[in-house]
C-alpha cells in the first residue's frame, strides 16, 4: 500500500468505535512495520484508560493496601506517589538482590498457578464486544448486579450467567455487570451444577396453556420468553411477557429468564407507544399466588396499556387490586371532606 492510499485510509476511510486502529498503525510505522500480535496488545493496553483505572484501583485498594499494612511502602496522598520505606538506604547490590529475589518469587507463583493467575480477568469464555458490553452497562445503570457498586468505585466487568462452557450464549439475556471483586468470588466460590440449570430451561408442563401457546397469538420472543397476546385484554394492546421455562413464581425466575422478560417489556412498550399515540401509560402487573389473584399457574408479567379516559378514576393504579384502597386521596378524606395527612 502506497502512502497516497495509507493517508487516504487514515483521513477518510478509518471508521472508529475505538481507538484501536490508529494505535496499532501507530505502532507498526514506528515499529518497523512489522509487529507480533502481542506486542500490538500490550501496546493497545497502554492507550486503554479503562484497564488503567481498574489497575490503578488494584493497586491503591489491594496490593498497595496491604503493603502499606506491613508498612512496606507508603503513600503520598497528594502526589498519588508509593514510596517504598528507607529506600535511600539500600546500596545498588541490595536492590539488585532484592529485585532478583522478587522475580524468583514471581516466578514460582506463575509457575505453580497457571492461568489460575489472571482468572478474575478472564470471560467464561469467547470475546464479548465493546457494543455487547455497553448495552449491558447501560442495562445495570453502570453499577455491579450482585452488590451494587458503582463502576466509579470499582471496575465492571460483562461476564455470562451460564457460562459459555456449559451451553450459556452471548445473548444479552445470559450477560451480566459485575464488579471485579464479585466476579472474582463468583468463579472461586459458585459450585452450581450448571447442567440442572440449562436443562431447567428447557422445563414444560403438558396442558399448561403458557406452555403450549397458539402461535398466531405469539408477539415477540428471544431464547427465554416470549410476548403473547392476552386473551381478555382490560384494554387494547394488552399483553403478557411469559417465561419459557414452566415455573408459576415469578421470584422463582433466574437473573438470565428476569433479563429475557425484561428485555421484551422494555421492546414492547416502545413498540405500543410508536404505533399507538393514544396510549399515555401503563400498568405492569404480576400475580403470584391465587390470594394474589393468579388463575394460571405459570409465571407471566402484564403489560397494560393506558389511555386517557379509559377509567373513571385511574388514581391509585395496581392498588385498585384490592377494592376500596386505589383511590387513597379520597380515603383520606374525613367526614368534613378536609384531607387527612398524607401516609406513604
Amino acid at each position: 500500500m502506497t502512502y497516497e492510499q495509507l493517508a487516504e485510509f487514515v483521513d477518510r476511510g478509518m471508521r472508529m468505535s475505538h481507538i484501536y486502529q490508529p494505535v496499532m498503525l501507530i505502532e507498526l510505522l514506528e515499529g518497523g512495520g512489522r509487529l507480533k500480535d502481542d506486542a500490538i496488545a500490550r501496546r493497545l493496553l497502554a492507550h486503554d484508560q479503562s484497564q488503567i483505572d481498574y489497575y490503578t484501583r488494584i493497586t491503591n485498594n489491594m496490593v498497595g493496601r496491604v503493603l502499606r499494612n506491613r508498612g512496606i511502602v507508603e503513600r503520598d496522598r497528594s502526589s498519588k506517589e508509593y514510596i517504598l520505606a528507607d529506600f535511600d538506604g539500600l546500596s545498588a547490590t541490595q536492590i539488585e538482590d532484592l529485585v532478583a529475589r522478587c522475580k524468583s518469587r514471581l516466578q514460582s507463583y506463575i509457575d505453580s498457578r497457571g492461568d489460575r493467575i489472571y482468572q478474575h480477568r478472564r470471560q467464561s469464555s469467547g470475546y464479548i464486544s465493546g457494543t455487547l458490553r455497553y448495552e449491558i452497562l447501560k442495562r445495570a445503570k453502570f453499577r455491579c448486579e450482585l452488590c451494587g457498586i458503582s463502576a466509579d468505585e470499582k471496575a465492571l466487568e460483562v461476564d455470562h450467567i451460564l457460562p459459555r462452557n456449559h451451553g450459556g450464549s452471548d445473548d444479552l439475556i445470559n450477560l451480566q455487570a459485575l464488579c471485579y471483586s464479585c466476579n472474582a468470588m463468583k468463579r472461586d466460590r459458585d459450585d452450581t451444577d450448571f447442567r440442572a440449570v440449562r436443562a431447567a430451561y428447557a422445563l414444560r408442563e403438558e396442558g399448561c396453556i403458557f406452555c403450549e401457546p397458539a402461535a398466531d397469538r405469539i408477539v415477540e420472543e428471544n431464547e427465554l420468553a416470549y410476548v403473547y397476546l392476552d386473551g381478555f385484554p382490560v384494554t387494547e394492546g394488552h399483553r403478557l411477557i411469559i417465561p419459557k421455562r414452566h415455573t408459576a413464581d415469578y421470584f422463582d425466575l433466574g437473573q438470565a429468564e428476569v433479563n429475557a422478560c425484561h428485555q421484551l417489556l422494555e421492546a414492547q412498550k416502545l413498540l405500543i407507544q410508536h404505533s399507538d399515540s393514544s396510549v399515555t401509560g401503563f400498568n405492569v402487573g404480576i400475580n403470584v399466588g391465587e390470594d394474589a389473584g393468579q388463575t394460571i399457574s405459570h409465571c407471566h408479567i402484564h403489560l397494560i396499556p393506558r389511555r386517557v379516559g379509559d377509567t373513571e378514576d385511574p388514581i391509585g393504579g395496581v392498588r385498585n387490586v384490592v377494592a376500596g384502597a386505589g383511590n387513597y386521596k379520597k380515603a383520606q378524606q374525613d367526614g368534613a371532606g378536609n384531607a387527612a395527612p398524607l401516609r406513604v
